[in-house]
Formats: C-alpha cells, sequence, structure tokens
C-alpha cells in the first residue's frame, strides 16, 4: 500500500493555487505586447504629471493660506487636494481599463 502512494506521489495544490487556477479560468490574464505596454505607460505617465501639477498648485495655495492664518481655506483646500488627487487617479485607471479592453477586442 505504502508504495502505491510513493508510486502516484500525488501533490496538494494549496488554496492559493486553486484560486488562481480558479481566477485564471474565469477571467484569463492578457499578455500585452511591447506597444500596448507602451500605450499603458504613457497614460500612467500623463496622470502622474497632472497629479504632480495639481499637488503643486494646491501645495502652494495651501502654504499661502498658512502664512495668513485662514484656517478655514486650508482645511478646504486640503479636501481639495485629496479630492482632485482621487479623481485623476480614478480617471487614469479608467483610461487604463478602456485601453485593457480594446487590447483584449483586438486579440
Amino acid at each position: 500500500m505504502r508504495r502505491l502512494f510513493q508510486a502516484r506521489k500525488i501533490e496538494m495544490k494549496s488554496a492559493y493555487e486553486l484560486a488562481m487556477e480558479r481566477l485564471q479560468k474565469s477571467s484569463p490574464s492578457l499578455s500585452l505586447t511591447d506597444e500596448q505596454k507602451k500605450e499603458l505607460a504613457e497614460v500612467d505617465s500623463k496622470y502622474q504629471a497632472k497629479i504632480a501639477e495639481k499637488e503643486l498648485f494646491l501645495k502652494d495655495q495651501i502654504r499661502k493660506a498658512q502664512t495668513e492664518g485662514k484656517g478655514d481655506e486650508i482645511d478646504s483646500l486640503q479636501k481639495q487636494l485629496v479630492s482632485e488627487v482621487g479623481r485623476l487617479q480614478e480617471e487614469c485607471e479608467a483610461k487604463k481599463e478602456t485601453l485593457r479592453a480594446r487590447f483584449v477586442k483586438n486579440s
């Protein structure tokens, strides 16, 4: 009996491996070409620049409000900064998802 198990060598899969197999079946991963990767990187780069620009502008406004002692304006600007950065990040992800969907259709 022991030889039977040794000869067959049954390998148990971890829960992670099983989950990854199920995920692969339900939504196979997309292999991207270098050109497609470049397009996604360009979108990332564009939005990183927009975010940096917005951060510079609003942080400068916050500093000015701090030197003038305008507490309410500081809070408002900080909320605006968080909101704008979040919006731009969501916009970036939506743009990349659109590209990925186009890549799937074309493959």
